[in-house]
């Protein structure tokens, strides 16, 4: 068995051809597509990359395997309980061994474990290629390793599963300009979504990644960097976010055309699977974010994944409701390998070979590195509830339609309280569940909320961000968020009174 798996940073499905995006940034993608099966509501259950690629490789969400943030105690996996052998059952029971256990080779090209001290990643790989860039490099410097990995092993192996790693949709926004920009003649209003009107009312928005401040807590541009811009201030710059993004995922597609077409050069393309999918998507103007992975959202969790798979179905798309790692038991199922018991996925095999419908009744997804969230996604709805809000003043809980509202612009709770309690109740079942089988007895959000905040808005970033809002004009923001965020002595200290009395001495010299 051959397999090719195209791991693609940051990718939005929407924004794929095969998915219905409008502008041609996949063709080799949508010919993968076409020969596969397409799921249209696949989760991530952990958000962004690292809780994302640890609910992965182990097969546990987060909240259980411990990595839920960027920083700080819930970046690394907890340690084995007590009873650990020779090797952490983690390591043995993860997705790479799968493939190993089925008398596969396996190998990965990717600066992943790297870029997050995360080398737990590399666990069940006979080989690793680490470019060296961190997560900072283009397309052109992995696909020659890809390329050559190909020519000496495509067809020498007659088993083999490559991990192929993109990078080029993260920001920032850096695709050679030699490749040029595809789109620049194109309107953006016959590819996106927003109006003049929305980006106004997304003006009023405060927060890292906002408008105002792309690069988190300011505005600042390079020269070094000309795709990626510092604000939007109108749809001239919305248009050139959008451009450095969409040109990302050309250039990325266009790379792994040159994968495809060494493929059938070699005349193994037919008989390889191949496994396209993400970590996360990305935020565009959703809950007032732009060009960030920072919420437990469609926008944020909802990521491709296409599956090209010898014998299995052709051209055809699922509507399920799936998580990133229910594909670790369903690989099982592919291979005929035995499952872990320790898992929390469920096999979607069947969708697979005969189309049936294997989606789950609701998912939880969850975000803890830009802030602290807890989501449940069922039906038409998405139902947030947010413990820190990573200094974007959302409120506790929010709930968008998103049949009607796929874009999360109008929050609905108090029109259908009905739906926020149930929401609420499959968050509160669902983590009863999961602390059950939680050996450490500790739930990793609670840990990013007392270490100061999740990673990318903790407490020490505050008087940072507040001082960039007074000097911008928005003093009222600051003291809403000082407010919300500042311990409670502080705030009695701070108070309106206090402040107009030191005003008042102040002015008085």
């Amino acid at each position: 068995m051959k397999i090719l798996f195209v791991d693609i940073d940051t990718m939005r499905p929407d924004h794929l051809g095969c998915y219905g995006y409008k502008r041609n940034t996949s063709p080799n993608i949508d010919e993968v597509a076409k020969e596969g099966v397409r799921f249209d509501n696949y989760y991530c259950s952990d958000a962004p990359c690292l809780p994302s690629r640890a609910s992965l490789i182990s097969g546990r969400f987060g909240i259980r395997n411990g990595v839920v943030g960027h920083g700080g105690t819930a970046a690394d996996r907890r340690i084995c309980p007590q009873g650990r052998g020779m090797q952490d059952i983690q390591d043995v029971e993860n997705f790479i061994n799968i493939f190993r256990r089925a008398g596969i080779y396996t190998a990965s090209i990717s600066t992943f474990a790297e870029r997050h001290s995360a080398w737990w990643f590399n666990a069940g790989f006979n080989e690793c290629f680490n470019e060296g860039d961190i997560g900072l490099e283009n397309g052109d410097k992995v696909t020659p390793y890809a390329l050559n990995w190909l020519e000496q092993n495509g067809t020498k192996r007659e088993d083999w599963f490559l991990h192929v790693h993109y990078w080029d949709p993260h920001t920032p926004y850096r695709v050679p300009m030699g490749f040029g920009n595809p789109f620049e003649n194109e309107p953006l209003e016959k590819a996106f979504w927003m109006t003049e009107e929305d980006l106004k009312r997304h003006q009023e928005a405060v927060g890292p990644h906002c408008t105002h401040e792309l690069n988190m807590f300011n505005d600042n541009e390079s020269d070094v960097l000309p795709r990626n811009p510092g604000h939007i201030r109108n749809m001239e710059e919305l248009k050139k976010t959008i451009d450095g993004y969409d040109c990302g995922v050309a250039y990325m597609d266009a790379c792994l055309g040159q994968i495809m077409d060494k493929m059938k050069e070699m005349g193994i393309y037919d008989e390889c699977a191949i496994i396209i999918t993400s970590d996360h998507g990305e935020n565009f103007g959703e809950l007032g974010v732009y060009g960030e992975h920072g919420t437990a959202d469609k926008a944020c969790c909802n990521i491709p994944m296409i599956i090209k798979w010898p014998g299995c179905k052709k051209g055809t798309v699922d509507k399920g409701l799936h998580y990133n790692l229910d594909i670790l038991p369903t690989a099982c199922d592919l291979l005929n390998v035995d499952k872990a018991d320790t898992w929390d996925g469920e096999s979607y095999v069947e969708t697979l070979k005969n189309g049936t419908d294997t989606g789950r009744d609701s998912l939880v997804i969850s975000q803890m590195a830009h802030v602290c969230q807890r989501s449940a996604r069922f039906g038409d709805w998405l139902y947030m509830r947010t413990i820190h809000d990573g200094f974007h003043l959302y409120d506790e809980e929010m709930l968008f339609n998103l049949k009607d509202d796929p874009y999360e612009q109008k929050d609905v709770k108090k029109k259908h309280p009905e739906m926020c309690a149930m929401g609420a109740k499959i968050i509160l079942d669902w983590t009863d569940e999961e602390m059950k089988k939680n050996a450490s007895q500790i739930d990793p959000m609670w840990t990013v909320y007392h270490e100061g905040g999740p990673f990318h808005a903790s407490d020490n970033d505050l008087p940072v961000y507040t001082k960039r809002l007074r000097e911008t004009g928005r003093a009222d923001k600051a003291e809403a968020l000082e407010e919300r965020h500042l311990p409670k002595e502080k705030k009695r200290l701070e108070s309106p009174g206090v402040r107009a009395f030191k005003k008042l001495f102040s002015a008085k010299g």
